[in-house]
């Protein structure tokens, strides 16, 4: 089973006496990066998150927002009247001096920082608890995501590896005329030197040479095995992207040699077909935890 490293989590409940709501969004990346958006109040908080986030998600680039809602049982902002009114007169004073309106100066009064007085408690263990709980819950959401999302990519594999193996296939119905073409140029070049002064034990070592290097039964093996190795790692349980990505390096390094061996235009076109569909493969694997 493969996760995909896309996913998306998000959990609510009450916290002490607000409402929290987690968000975590998660897109592909080498390693694990995470952007955390925290209340100032649960700020303290922020590295036991990242351990949930560096036991449980691994890899990828994340967001996580935490937003507060206040409930009914909510505390109530406290007004510091002496502030109030001493910003509120020196404002109107000015505001009179340039004929400038006030109709809003109430508003604008009441809202500033050291007016408002919003009284801030410590975390207690309960709160951290439940907090820490519902972390886990958006987490545990955006980890289900990414096990959806890595079955359709596993289903795309699947598809495109069958489509590479049938092209690998159809290498062999080419094999027999490649081979003749090969036996004809080679029979017609000894023909133009069978009057020279040669040495045939060189020719003979040359021959082999040449025959060996336009041989392409190993690539097909090994690009078989390849083929047969990407699918037993998406059955694995841990995470398989950066091994499937080494795997699918192989398989490019065996199909541009077959290519660049063969030497026949039909096994070429097959090459070019392959290496299309591996290309989606690749891009797809970087998407994998």
């Amino acid at each position: 089973m493969i996760k995909s490293m896309t996913g998306f989590g998000k959990a609510k409940a009450v916290c002490g006496n607000v409402l929290l709501t987690v968000e975590i969004k998660s897109l592909n990346g080498k390693a694990l990066d995470a952007a955390l958006k925290l209340p100032s109040r649960f700020k303290e908080m922020e590295l036991e998150v990242r351990n949930i986030f560096n036991e449980k998600i691994i890899r990828g680039k994340l967001d996580c927002f935490v937003m507060i809602e206040k409930t009914e049982t909510s505390n109530g902002i406290s007004i510091d009247q002496n502030a109030f009114v001493k910003i509120y007169n020196e404002i109107k004073s000015l505001a009179d001096k340039v004929g400038a309106d006030t109709t809003n100066l109430l508003t604008y009064v009441i809202n500033q920082p050291e007016v408002r007085c919003t009284e801030v408690q410590d975390l207690s263990e309960e709160e951290k608890t439940s907090f820490l709980a519902i972390v886990h819950q958006a987490v545990e959401q955006l980890d289900s995501y990414r096990v959806c999302e890595g079955k359709i990519l596993e289903q795309d594999f699947i598809k495109r590896i069958s489509i590479i193996r049938e092209l690998l296939s159809q290498v062999d119905n080419f094999e027999f005329d490649r081979t003749i073409r090969i036996k004809e140029r080679i029979v017609s070049r000894l023909n133009e030197i069978v009057q020279a002064n040669i040495d045939e034990n060189r020719l003979e070592q040359e021959m082999i040479y040449y025959i060996e290097k336009l041989d392409i039964t190993e690539e097909k093996v090994r690009l078989t095995q390849h083929l047969d190795y990407f699918l037993q790692c998406l059955d694995n349980e841990k995470e398989q992207g950066k091994k499937l990505g080494f795997i699918a390096q192989e398989m490019g390094r065996e199909i541009n040699t077959l290519g660049s061996k063969a030497n026949d235009a039909e096994i070429q076109m097959l090459v070019v077909k392959m290496k299309d569909e591996l290309e989606k493969i690749k891009e797809q694997v970087a998407n994998i935890l």
